[in-house]
């Protein structure tokens, strides 16, 4: 009876000590797969205007451990939109550079591979935030998590 006792109160112990332990929060990752949901606009730090994306209008943007592919489809456009690369994030940033994509993303990336924003990253949303040479906010891209 004294050793059932024992093994009643070592396993109560042991219950009760691993109650007390701490659950670290995970931070939150950009790997995943996101869709536009609306814009901003800043007046150099804080939003001034919020538009919505306009109806049938989709981007999507797919990452992985270390590449970036996005698409976009305009009802009025007869055109797709792509673009793929390698990203990588830093505490307050996001960084993509874009390897290839359709016709006219080849023609932009004549003039501009590198991509930096400043990054706002949630568990189930991100924005992406254009920024001037100056450092103000001028323009953002908000992204809901989908997968």
């Amino acid at each position: 009876m004294k050793k059932l006792v024992l093994l009643f109160t070592l396993v109560f112990v042991f219950v009760i000590a691993g109650s007390f332990t701490k659950h670290e929060p995970k931070d939150p990752t950009i790997e995943g797969t996101w869709e536009l949901q609306s814009f901003y606009n800043y007046d150099g730090e804080n939003v001034i205007d919020t538009i919505e994306k306009s109806d049938g209008y989709r981007q999507v943007k797919m990452y992985s451990k270390e590449k970036i592919m996005w698409t976009r489809y305009v009802p009025d456009d007869p055109n797709g939109r792509f673009g793929y690369g390698s990203y990588r994030v830093t505490d307050n940033s996001l960084i993509e550079v874009i390897e290839y994509g359709d016709d006219d993303m080849m023609k932009a990336l004549d003039t501009m591979r590198n991509f930096t924003f400043e990054l706002i990253l949630k568990e189930d949303t991100f924005s992406q935030i254009t920024v001037d040479s100056d450092g103000n906010r001028t323009f953002s891209e908000n992204y809901k998590r989908i997968d």
